[in-house]
């Protein structure tokens, strides 16, 4: 697994009780995943030679995150290394313009882009949406987004003019530009697919943002009907077949007023949106994930539980974790703690707790509390 975060810290967990060897390339022995796994190579994944040198031996190559230079990774398949997801489907996650013109010509509803070239540019395409006769809107506020490197908020921006469209592009990179969608809640809908076709679709969730960055997901997402949960399922397993992907997808969606999902994002690797899945379905994200890129038999992806709630434990001011543990474990002895190793910075996703039950306003506050106390945001 090339990248050292989290994503390949679980998925490693995942892979134990099936016997699999594996092989990490990290950026420093103190990522999360390097603490852990047996087998670690510290070096530039940006770099094709430590990366061949990384791939040799290994039966299939995947990833914790989307940033492998495209080229690199057709070197590696022409090696004779699988790659998996391969490089034609993973520029889909990796450069948002050609993600947005593939969906377009597959039909898939995505919101209203282009890329634009400067803040004249974006000010024509804020106009461009507002509707015929409407004299009182410029057409702002547009959400501009890097192509490339995104993450987690960081490489977007919600803009109200010109003048504040201005801060893009002085990384001299490509900017897309894309309404701002008035949407009533985020959704998403996480997929796994194998290599020869099997897949599998997890309940669609909902997923709560706090300054651009996932907070809380609710599995299954309340009050969604099953005829756009259907959709929304259906939507996510046609990209995964269209784009060829191997392994998890995780499709972030927009759920409008109107009854519709837009696309928002994809990510081709396990997800935040998951994460919930190691202790509220019967196969975890990460499990699949696995079986995807050895091509083994997909497992079920259906919940355990009637409602399953995950709340991400984001840096802050820390009391003395293993007091931290005495009160959450006491309190909720069903609490699951997922804590990452990562050292403590604001705002830095340093570990997620889930919580199960059959009363959701129940389960939605023994996950936020657990997770407000091991942040120490909450001290009672």
């Amino acid at each position: 697994m090339v990248g050292g975060g989290q994503l390949a810290r679980m998925t490693h967990e995942a892979g134990i009780p099936l016997g699999i060897r594996f092989k990490l390339l990290s950026d420093t022995p103190q990522d999360s995943a390097a603490q852990v796994v047996s087998d670690v190579v510290i070096g530039d994944y940006r770099d094709l030679d430590t990366l061949r040198d990384f791939a040799r031996g290994c039966d299939v190559i995947t990833f914790d995150h989307e940033h492998v230079p495209t080229e690199h990774l057709r070197a590696l398949e022409a090696d004779g290394i699988p790659v998996r997801p391969g490089p034609d489907a993973l520029v889909h996650a990796q450069d948002k313009g050609v993600m947005r013109a593939k969906l377009d010509a597959l039909e898939v509803p995505c919101p209203r882009h282009r890329i634009v070239s400067d803040p004249a540019d974006v000010v024509a395409f804020a106009a461009e949406g507002v509707p015929e006769g409407d004299t009182d809107s410029d057409g702002f506020p547009v959400v501009l987004k890097t192509v490339r490197g995104g993450y987690d908020g960081k490489g977007v921006w919600v803009v109200r003019s010109a003048e504040q469209a201005a801060e893009p592009f002085r990384a001299g990179v490509p900017v897309l530009a894309e309404e701002k969608v008035d949407f009533v809640r985020e959704l998403a809908a996480n997929v796994v697919r194998s290599p020869h076709g099997q897949a599998v679709a997890y309940p669609v969730v909902e997923s709560q943002q706090v300054d651009g960055v996932c907070d809380t997901v609710i599995a299954p997402a309340p009050g969604l009907s099953a005829e756009l949960a259907g959709q929304a399922q259906e939507l996510a397993l046609r990209v995964a077949r269209e784009l060829g992907v191997v392994g998890h997808l995780a499709v972030e969606l927009f759920e409008t007023s109107d009854g519709r999902v837009l696309v928002n994002e994809l990510a081709m690797r396990p997800h935040n949106s998951g994460h919930w899945t190691q202790d509220g379905a019967v196969t975890s994200q990460f499990a699949n994930h696995v079986r995807a890129v050895l091509d083994l038999p997909l497992g079920d992806p259906r919940p355990r539980a009637q409602w399953t709630v995950m709340a991400n434990v984001l840096g802050g001011d820390y009391p003395d974790m293993y007091t931290a543990y005495l009160h959450c474990m006491a309190r909720d002895p069903k609490l699951k703690i997922h804590m990452y190793g990562k050292d403590v910075k604001p705002g830095r996703k340093v570990g997620h707790v889930n919580t199960y039950g059959d009363d959701l306003d129940e389960v939605l506050d023994r996950a936020r509390h657990a997770a407000g106390y091991l942040r120490g945001t909450i001290t009672e």
